[in-house]
């Protein structure tokens, strides 16, 4: 269940802002909010999980302290979001323990995973496969992808229902992903950036780093793709040379990714912690961790072909890449799902 202190205390707060409507506009919440007079816990959910956290309207509202209203809006919304993760999380226990202590759990899990890839490598192969071969890969990492997705898939049903969605149409899709492709709301709204790292000066640094990590992260991925495509239909195996199309996507993918998560750290070190949720910072400051070392590792292993570092690089890289995709139903990665979904539900309520 959703902490109901939590709750109220964001539904006070709402309240108020939609009782002021100075911020209208300033994102997807308050058109959201504005609409509604009377809000009921899924609405607030909805709202808290569309919101970007990018605290324009924080430095934009004269209700915050010392005024007696005491408005810390990113603040609540985030403490509704990270317990909507957690809470529909399956299992829910494993959201709370990585959201509370996601640094030293994701630290020895990589490393759990790393040291027993190291132990196990042995195989007769090509490249890659020379330390671990495909079959064992497959066996190992087909079940530790689809099964996470799985408890994702469990998770969006619970959130689902909780919102009060309905039948998905294309259209309602459509939208959705063209706004999340945009990262439209970390504009602010107003398209001169939000104001995460930076107090009241808006900047688009936040969103330049998040669109790094995304098309980094989908790239990396549209390269496992073409690889998995070239090995299976063409009878294509790897190793693939630098102009094959695992290459081309995976390196640049790589740079981006790596580059965006230490961005995203460095910001997230700099920003107020009081406008967002205290409780779930290690586990932020993990999922971050988690991508950028998925990218460096791969980027480190491509540049060690041929030496003696391959061995130790490959077990590495195969832990976080594992780690990353056990993690992903209980890490902060979840909140691409969900943010997908509120806006899905978003523009079924816009459109009709």
């Amino acid at each position: 269940m959703l902490d109901k202190d939590v709750i109220t205390e964001a539904t006070r707060q709402i309240g108020i802002c939609n009782a002021c409507r100075y911020c209208e506009g300033y994102c997807s919440v308050f058109p959201s909010m504005f609409r509604e007079r009377a809000f009921d816990v899924g609405q607030v959910t909805q709202l808290a999980n569309l919101c970007h956290n990018c605290r324009g309207c924080y430095y934009a509202c004269q209700y915050t302290e010392p005024h007696e209203f005491a408005l810390n809006l990113p603040a609540a919304l985030a403490e509704v979001r990270s317990d909507t993760w957690q809470t529909c999380a399956w299992p829910q226990g494993l959201g709370t323990l990585f959201h509370r202590h996601g640094v030293a759990f994701a630290a020895v899990l990589i490393l759990a995973i790393a040291a027993i890839f190291l132990l196990a490598q042995g195989a007769d192969g090509a490249g890659f496969y020379a330390y671990l071969s495909h079959a064992a890969m497959v066996a190992i990492f087909v079940p530790a992808f689809v099964l996470p997705l799985g408890a994702v898939a469990v998770g969006l049903r619970t959130y689902w229902r909780l919102v009060g969605g309905n039948t998905v149409r294309l259209p309602h899709i459509v939208g959705a992903v063209r706004h999340a492709a945009t990262l439209r709301d970390l504009s602010g709204g107003q398209g001169q950036g939000c104001n995460f790292e930076d107090g009241d000066r808006f900047t688009n640094r936040r969103r330049w780093a998040h669109q790094m990590v995304l098309y980094g992260f989908l790239m990396c991925f549209a390269a496992t793709v073409s690889g998995t495509i070239l090995h299976y239909v063409f009878a294509a195996p790897a190793p693939y040379g630098f102009f094959s199309l695992p290459k081309l996507l995976g390196l640049p993918g790589g740079v981006l990714l790596t580059i965006g998560a230490v961005w995203l750290i460095w910001l997230k070190a700099k920003s107020d912690p009081e406008l967002g949720d205290r409780r779930v910072w290690g586990g932020e400051f993990a999922f971050v961790g988690v991508l950028g070392l998925t990218g460096a590792t791969g980027l480190g292993l491509y540049a060690a072909t041929g030496t003696g570092l391959v061995q130790p690089l490959l077990a590495l890289h195969l832990g976080t890449v594992l780690t990353f995709f056990v993690t992903t139903p209980y890490s902060k990665m979840a909140h691409g799902f969900y943010r997908l979904a509120a806006l899905i539900r978003n523009e079924q309520i816009t459109q009709g």
